[in-house]
């Protein structure tokens, strides 16, 4: 059985294939085991290491909560499978090319995020949907305070032209609302790709809780948010989100269907 990610370097960003495929598999298990799925819709990507970009991606008509590394199928940077399986059965390994035009915008421009996360849930979404975006109203959204991106809505993503723009409203950060769309979350690791994602929906989830009461909401000073988002980046974050990334691989151990395989 391959090597447990809980006893191995669990959130390398320098892994290999067969590590990035065990790694990528995991989120997508618990990206379903936290609700974040939608059907066969929405995507999480891995850029593999080597000098020509390739990425892995779900094999289209794989449920998150049944992806295994042997589902995941490589593409390059257009889409296009280049899996060395797919020479033999192709039907098996079609993706969902459309689905990967967010994913390659910001995989071809920011080099340093290995992992891209995209979700559709009803709490990022009703933020996307909302004029005034994700508000400073809760401890996880003011780790984005300062650090979130916004991009306009421009239909179902099949245009190759809107991939600019993407990376453009995305700039330096790790995260964005897709407007009237959804979430969007990277990371240099998986672990933090994982932390960014769960941090975000919760932020949103407490925000659409919050508007439902119907009372006026509290919103801390701007030197409080400043401090607050600050602090989120300090100097063991890395080893809070490892850890918090071997606690989640529990939530997901089954004996019967292992992620890794």
């Amino acid at each position: 059985m391959t090597q447990n990610l809980s006893e191995s370097a669990a959130s390398s960003p320098h892994g290999g294939e067969q590590q990035t495929r065990a790694e990528l598999a995991a989120l997508y298990r618990l990206a379903a085991h936290f609700r974040m799925t939608d059907m066969i819709d929405t995507h999480i990507t891995a850029r593999l290491p080597g000098d020509v970009p390739t990425f892995l991606i779900n094999r289209y008509g794989v449920l998150f909560h049944e992806m295994r590394a042997s589902d995941l199928v490589k593409i390059d940077h257009l889409g296009q499978v280049v899996d060395e399986r797919a020479g033999d059965d192709p039907a098996r390994f079609r993706v969902n090319a459309a689905g990967f035009t967010i994913h390659s915008a910001i995989h071809m421009a920011r080099h340093d995020l290995r992992f891209v996360i995209h979700t559709h849930t009803a709490a990022g979404t009703g933020v996307a949907a909302q004029e005034h975006g994700l508000l400073p109203i809760s401890q996880h959204a003011l780790k984005f305070y300062g650090k979130l991106g916004y991009h306009d809505y421009e239909g179902i993503a099949l245009d190759l032209g809107e991939r600019d723009r993407l990376v453009k409203d995305l700039g330096s950060h790790k995260a964005m609302i897709l407007r009237n769309h959804g979430l969007l979350a990277a990371g240099r690791t998986v672990a933090e790709a994982f932390h960014e994602i769960y941090f975000l929906e919760r932020a949103c989830q407490a925000q659409i809780q919050a508007l439902a009461g119907g009372t006026p909401l509290r919103i801390p000073p701007p030197h409080v948010c400043e401090l607050t988002a600050s602090q989120f980046s300090r100097e063991e974050s890395a080893e809070i989100m490892d850890m918090a990334w071997r606690a989640a691989l529990r939530l997901i151990e089954d004996p019967h269907s292992d992620y890794r395989e």
